[in-house]
């Protein structure tokens, strides 16, 4: 069964940024799906679709990579 983890992403401010977040999601185990709602001037939800449980290091990790900080994380 599909589960999906919302994140809150603060620092995405355009389709580009959007698109480094993406990237890096769709690079951690498990992801099948990622969709991002850009709120610019405040933390934008990443809806992220996953075949198991995500491990919360790995998308702080991918998230950071892709240059921005997450906030929140809820299952």
């Amino acid at each position: 069964m599909d589960r999906t983890t919302t994140i809150d992403v603060t620092g995405m401010t355009c389709a580009n940024c959007v698109a480094h977040v993406t990237e890096e999601l769709e690079g951690v185990d498990g992801v099948l799906n990622v969709s991002v709602e850009l709120r610019a001037g405040e933390p934008s939800p990443v809806t992220v679709v996953s075949n198991a449980p995500l491990d919360e290091a790995a998308i702080r990790a991918a998230v950071d990579e892709a240059g921005y900080d997450v906030v929140a994380i809820r299952a």
